[in-house]
């Protein structure tokens, strides 16, 4: 980084992207690596903030930010509405961000019966068991949402997870200033 440059602007002609992952099971990102050699090529066009590639914890501005993973606990809502303040662009990627995905299977139980089910009630466990009650734990919510019901969302991504050819695709045409579209070939849910 120059002395000029602050840590979140891009070098000239890049655009910045971010990641982020919400609850999920972080396989959209593993798609992500998964573009494998086309990394290289998309480094040159393409600045990376907060991402697999990076070990920050906050981003910066970025022109792209994608999202991985449903909202399921409060600090998911905090994180997910603290991004989208910084993206220009907001891609929901993978089933979790745009319905719920797995995580939302829980949807139809009740989480204070499930939880002290787990944590109190469960035989085996002491008389003193109870349901964990720290101020450091995220406050679970009673059903996991996808993002675009508490932000907007530009473009959605869609798989379980998307495919690396999809990813590639998606990003070449936003870097190319491209409206992304993907062929029924590209989108899959294995």
């Amino acid at each position: 980084m120059t002395p000029d440059e602050s840590p979140s602007s891009a070098p000239a002609g890049k655009l910045r992207v971010a990641t982020v992952s919400l609850a999920g099971c972080f396989g959209c990102h593993t798609s992500l690596l998964d573009i494998d050699e086309r990394l290289f090529t998309l480094v040159d066009h393409v600045h990376f903030d907060r991402s697999p590639f990076t070990d920050l914890k906050h981003c910066g501005d970025c022109d792209v930010g994608l999202i991985e993973g449903g909202l399921c606990n409060a600090e998911n809502v905090h994180v997910l509405r603290e991004f989208r303040a910084r993206c220009k662009v907001l891609v929901a990627v993978g089933a979790c961000a745009i319905n719920g995905g797995l995580p939302a299977q829980r949807n139809a139980l009740d989480v204070g019966a499930l939880l002290t089910d787990i944590y109190r009630d469960r035989p085996g466990l002491s008389a003193a068991s109870a349901v964990p009650n720290d101020p450091e734990l995220p406050l679970p919510l009673a059903h996991v949402h996808p993002i675009h019901e508490v932000v907007l969302v530009d473009h959605f991504l869609p798989g379980c997870p998307p495919s690396a050819d999809a990813i590639w695709s998606f990003l070449t045409a936003l870097i190319e200033g491209r409206m992304p579209h993907l062929s029924a070939g590209l989108i899959r849910y294995d």
